[in-house]
């Protein structure tokens, strides 16, 4: 579980393609409208406001009410728990190349 929000894994909300795609669109702009963003897939506004929700639950987008309408921003402080593991294994994979590089010059010799 994410440390940002117990209700749902910041892994899990990212896990879908439109989630991810919902997380870019949200990156490039301060706010968007649900209205704004449910143009931009081939779905409903329900569908995207489901996928929202998700992200809302695991703490990656902030919404507010502005009259009728709901707006949306990125809160990309806990995609920190993804880069951290991700670093780990970029480590992992620079040290096995190192290794192979190695092998492969001392084969040359």
């Amino acid at each position: 579980m994410s440390e940002n929000n117990p209700l749902r894994d910041v892994f899990d909300a990212i896990a879908d393609p439109t989630r991810r795609r919902l997380i870019r669109l949200l990156a490039e702009a301060e706010e968007i409208p649900l209205h704004e963003l449910a143009s931009q897939f081939p779905m409903g506004r329900t569908a995207v406001s489901k996928h929202l929700t998700i992200l809302k639950e695991a703490g990656l987008v902030l919404d507010r009410k502005v009259g009728r309408e709901t707006r949306f921003r990125l809160n990309a402080s806990p995609l920190k728990e993804v880069q951290d593991w991700l670093a780990f294994y970029s480590k992992f994979w620079h040290t096995n190349l190192l290794r192979l590089n190695q092998l492969l010059e001392e084969e040359e010799e």
